[in-house]
């Protein structure tokens, strides 16, 4: 956080350091506790403060409530030495009295796609993926959700499926629908998708083809794909609680957008309109939701939403959210948002890069929010189940860089609570270094990075990995004061420790002095430092705590085993963050 007022300064006295732990209040009203906290002076505690868990907020719902699970930090053996710096007047002050909310591990999410092959037998990426925990993995994933005929093999569409779709502009091409039951190496069967579920872990978040309600010929094209759903439902057994009815449907991109009103049989509009998505979203919802009742298994279901008012002028139908909502009522459990943060297909420099995520999101949820309350309906829990950066041309999707907008992305998504969260993509193709995906694809797909072996995990999956390693169950509240290019996003285990994720977005080092409200300080903190390499601004390498890559991309082979930092808190906390780093720290200590 930052540019949030001053709370306590960590106080350096020649003959003992102490934290001078006072309460404070940040102007939430949720928390309005008045009570001193702690001052520690040596190992001699006074009284603290223990902070209250707030209740799941209506944004978050079951995302939060369904998977929150405590986290134990265990105090790192292996632990190398360093020395401290000097303090400095930039310090982050981080209360753990003020609680803002419990961390979902569905934050940590991602998705999968058919276009990956069938990556279930491929140990490296496994091995990295199980490592990754990413607790939540979207399949089909994207714009193929709505060409995608999960139940049929290749070739093998439905006699109601059009061999051509319309574009935006009305002109006709191959459909090229995706099928579930190819066993093609390039491309991924859905029960494939089902055992990488299993084998690592996760949840499923499945995006059914609404596209087939608009450009199917059948008399009732809305009842024929609704129905299809239902059959997936009944196919999945329960196996997966979290269903979408299709993908950025507002999109002008997007197969339905536009149909062939000859081919139409119930007197659909040549151009989607927010009245029939969610006149539809019903039908869809009523079939599955009867389909689960059938299995014995409990769902969600979640509705397509704009984060944004960006209207025709980014290729979205105007007034959506407003139209959707007042179709559909309170009929959906989730509402569905994406977020590219940066503007599209621009070279964007880090500087604009990084700066979007605190802003953007809280526009995008200010944005869901205020069209729930427009239309009249009940907030659901929200899920931003595709985020990234558009920008292009300097290798930035690949780069370190893209690795700290997902920190910064994973930090304000908790501060708006938001509790379900997944990056676009697991893999993609390298287009030139344009390329959203976690791991580099298979060479059998194409487009995989010239010089990197397949699925070489790439700088944003160090970033997501050590965030996920050193951030604990509770968000709680932290300032920034002295540096307007210091971000902090703290925490606290529940058994006991401190932590905080220090970004720094300046091209500058910045040294960082830290004061904990409300905790009894141990004997040690712990932390990890990572920056990119010196192949320029935008990196395809990150080193951890020095360690690096052995080619020319990626991180360290053997980050599992590089231990943390330590260096005794007596004296107070205080770590360098180089140019464009990330820092993961835990302090050793209790509540």
């Amino acid at each position: 956080m930052k540019n949030l007022p001053t709370l306590s300064m960590l106080l350096l006295l020649a003959s003992a350091a102490f934290y001078a732990c006072k309460k404070q209040n940040n102007g939430n009203q949720d928390n309005n506790n008045n009570n001193n906290g702690l001052v520690t002076i040596g190992n001699t505690p006074g009284t603290i403060t223990k902070g209250t868990d707030p209740q799941a907020a209506a944004a978050q719902g079951f995302f939060l409530t369904d998977s929150w699970q405590a986290k134990t930090f265990t105090i790192p053996s292996n632990a190398a030495t360093a020395s401290k710096p000097a303090a400095s007047d930039i310090t982050v002050t981080i209360d753990l009295s003020q609680i803002i909310t419990k961390v979902s591990p569905y934050i940590f999410g991602n998705n999968t796609n058919p276009f990956m092959g069938q990556f279930v037998d491929q140990p490296v990426l496994m091995s990295n993926l199980t490592t990754l925990s990413p607790n939540i993995l979207r399949f089909p994933g994207g714009s193929l959700s709505d060409i995608y005929f999960w139940n049929a093999g290749d070739g093998q569409a439905p006699a109601d499926a059009p061999a051509q779709l319309l574009d935006a502009n009305g002109n006709a091409s191959n459909a090229g629908y995706w099928f579930g039951n190819n066993p093609a190496a390039w491309t991924l069967t859905l029960d494939n998708y089902y055992k990488v579920l299993q084998q690592t872990n996760s949840t499923g978040l499945i995006t059914v083809n609404y596209g087939y309600a608009r450009y199917g010929t059948s008399a009732h094209p809305d009842q024929a794909a609704a129905h299809l759903a239902a059959q997936w439902v009944r196919y999945d057994k329960g196996r997966t609680k979290y269903w979408e009815i299709g993908n950025e449907i507002y999109g002008n991109w997007e197969a339905g957008y536009r149909i062939n009103t000859a081919t139409n049989q119930d007197g659909q509009p040549p151009i989607i309109t927010p009245a029939l998505y969610g006149t539809h979203f019903k039908v869809f919802a009523d079939s599955m939701r009867a389909a689960a009742k059938e299995t014995g298994a409990a769902i969600q279901i979640g509705i397509v939403l704009t984060g944004d008012n960006s209207g025709s002028s980014s290729g979205n139908v105007d007034n959506w959210n407003a139209g959707v909502l007042a179709a559909v009522g309170n009929t959906p459990d989730f509402y569905v948002v994406h977020n590219y943060y940066t503007p599209y297909n621009q070279n964007s420099s880090p500087d604009a890069i990084l700066a979007t995520p605190a802003s953007g999101t809280a526009s995008m949820i200010n944005w869901v929010r205020s069209s729930v309350a427009g239309a009249g309906v009940t907030q659901k829990p929200v899920a931003m189940d595709e985020y990234n950066i558009f920008a292009t041309g300097s290798n930035q999707r690949v780069s370190q860089i893209a690795g700290m907008h997902g920190v910064m992305v994973l930090g304000e998504a908790l501060k708006n609570q938001i509790s379900m969260v997944s990056r676009w993509d697991l893999a993609n193709g390298w287009d030139n270094g344009n390329d959203m995906g976690m791991f580099n694809n298979s060479s059998q797909n194409g487009g995989s990075e010239p010089g990197a072996p397949a699925w070489n995990a790439r700088p944003a999956f160090y970033y997501m990995y050590y965030f996920q390693k050193y951030f604990g169950d509770r968000m709680v509240y932290s300032s920034v004061t002295g540096s307007s290019t210091i971000y902090s996003y703290a925490s606290m285990f529940s058994s006991g420790q401190a932590g905080d994720i220090l970004v720094n977005t300046s091209s500058g080092d910045q040294t960082v002095s830290l004061a904990i409200d409300n905790f009894i300080p141990g004997a040690k903190y712990y932390y990890y430092v990572l920056t990119g390499g010196t192949d320029g601004t935008f990196s395809r390498k990150v080193l951890v705590n020095g360690n690096g890559p052995s080619g020319n991309s990626g991180g360290p082979s053997n980050f599992l085993s590089i231990p943390p930092v330590s260096v005794p808190q007596k004296g107070g906390i205080n770590i360098t963050i180089p140019a464009y780093g990330v820092v993961y720290l835990v302090a050793d200590g209790s509540i």
